[in-house]
């Protein structure tokens, strides 16, 4: 499987996008830089994507600047150890909370291996995540984007890249996921950088960040 490693592997993407589906074009251009958004795979990374569920982009990097401050190293045994004092004062829903100890729980009891994941096919390691309770498949799909830099995952559920859809299209109103995912099948096999480009888009017509944190322990691979 090819991975999204370098920002080369982004232009090449685009170029390809534009000539599979030509109205990319001008949304390549009304989007500006596409960042590479790569970030080191494991337990860290995982956290801050569970974060930023059903929260507004500000508010999850300020529960998981918190939750970083209170838990120094963020691992799975520091975390359970640290408790529901850190959970709360970081400001995590109880959703959230029980989302996060099921996954260090599934690390250091069950031996779920997040960098072993990032090797798989796409459905096979979204089948694994999801089975810790709390997962579903919008986290997976973005863990696989940002720490395994899988080239053709498009997350249709999120609500940024329906809106950023919907207006470069021209749709007249935000597509489900379900036409979202019939829309992004064309893309193939570049919707991961698809998925990247709108991000973008959605960054530059709305004035804010709408795609989930990718900032935590970069890799520098940037050419």
């Amino acid at each position: 499987m090819r991975k999204i490693m370098a920002m080369s592997d982004i232009d090449e993407g685009l170029d390809a996008l534009c000539l599979i589906d030509p109205r990319l074009t001008g949304v390549r251009g009304a989007a500006g830089a596409v960042p590479l958004r790569l970030s080191e795979p494991g337990f860290f990374s995982l956290v801050s994507i569970i974060v930023s569920q059903q929260v507004s982009r500000a508010s999850a990097d300020a529960i998981f600047g918190r939750l970083t401050a209170l838990v120094d190293p963020l691992t799975p045994g520091a975390l359970l150890a640290a408790g529901e004092e850190a959970y709360r004062t970081a400001g995590l829903s109880r959703p959230k909370q029980r989302t996060l100890t099921a996954l260090a729980e599934a690390m250091l009891r069950d031996g779920l291996d997040l960098h072993g994941l990032c090797a798989l096919d796409a459905p096979e390691a979204i089948r694994r995540l999801t089975t810790v309770p709390g997962i579903g498949p919008w986290t997976a799909e973005v863990y696989l984007l940002f720490a395994a830099g899988h080239p053709d995952i498009f997350p249709a559920r999120d609500v940024a890249l329906q809106s950023a859809v919907g207006h470069a299209l021209g749709l007249g109103e935000r597509p489900d996921e379900k036409r979202l995912i019939a829309i992004a099948e064309s893309w193939q096999p570049w919707r991961g950088v698809a998925s990247r480009l709108f991000w973008a888009y959605y960054r530059q017509i709305n004035g804010k960040e709408g795609a989930p944190p990718s900032q935590s322990l970069k890799i520098s691979v940037e050419s």
